[in-house]
């Protein structure tokens, strides 16, 4: 890769600058107004962006709006909303109506990535051994990193069943997710995420051991009440949810009390090296 760009989890930096992304019908999508900024410098990026779309379409004939899909991305503030994003073949579409010298290394990179897609699509088993390759390099042991990869198979048959059962769009995934939450854990993924002092990372990846098998729990827990209730339809589906979540958080509670400790904690791996290695002196 680049040594001017680098991938972390759903974002890419390149020369200093963030570009989010997010898969969407099986490859890769970036945020057009992160990767203008990234090539120009604009003071901007939304404006130079409008007047792009307009300049081009005089000057072409081509209306760049039509090689772009509004999908939902975490702004600045938190938030998720809803951005210009586009696949790799349509970002090299606008960066050659971007005239910049920065261009070429970001081309070159996005075909790395684009057939790197292509291998995962063809052989699912290598974006799996990417991913685990990544927490290594990141300071995860192999232990969690197990756990890790057990709950995003985990979440994958859960939202596939929602999309079977008539769950759609953005909003009512996160509504049934935030449901499993507080009922496993008596807050929803914001709220766990400001307990941690998380903004933009990854709730998951800074969770410890006993919170990922939790978590684990309260979504296969889901599931199999979803597909044993046959539910049916967003409501039902939230019933489940709760259902699932209580299963996860009932044992929760027992643990606590048997344990005398909170399972849930401000801690994270924000610094996974040195929480590594605080774990392993404590053995």
């Amino acid at each position: 890769m680049n040594e001017t760009i680098s991938t972390v989890g759903k974002v890419v930096i390149f020369k200093g600058t963030k570009i989010r992304k997010t898969i969407h019908e099986d490859e890769w999508w970036f945020s057009v107004v992160d990767v203008v900024q990234a090539l120009t410098d604009s003071l901007n990026a939304n404006d130079y962006w409008y007047k792009m779309k307009i300049r081009v379409k005089d000057e072409d004939g081509f209306e760049l709006s039509t090689i772009c899909r509004q999908l939902r991305l975490e702004a600045p503030d938190g938030k998720m909303r809803e951005t210009d994003c586009a696949n790799t073949e349509g970002i090299f579409r606008i960066i050659q109506s971007i005239p910049s010298p920065k261009a070429e290394p970001f081309k070159r990179w996005l075909a790395k990535v684009g057939y790197e897609r292509i291998q995962e699509i063809e052989d699912p088993e290598l974006a799996t051994k990417r991913t685990r390759a990544l927490y290594k390099a990141k300071g995860y042991d192999e232990a969690w990193i197990e756990k890790r990869m057990r709950g995003i198979a985990v979440r994958e048959r859960l939202t596939d069943e929602w999309q079977k059962r008539g769950i759609k769009g953005q909003n009512e995934y996160s509504i049934l997710t935030a449901e499993i939450s507080k009922a496993a854990f008596g807050m929803t993924p914001s709220e766990y995420k400001d307990l941690k002092g998380l903004d933009r990372q990854n709730l998951r990846d800074h969770m410890d051991d006993l919170e990922l098998i939790f978590s684990v729990l309260g979504e296969v827990s889901t599931t199999e009440v979803a597909v044993n209730t046959d539910a049916q339809g967003f409501d039902k589906n939230k019933t489940a949810a709760v259902k699932g979540g209580s299963v996860a958080g009932d044992a929760r509670k027992h643990l606590e009390a048997e344990s005398g400790r909170p399972v849930s904690t401000s801690e994270n791996y924000l610094d996974a090296p040195q929480k590594v290695k605080r774990l392993k002196s404590k053995r």
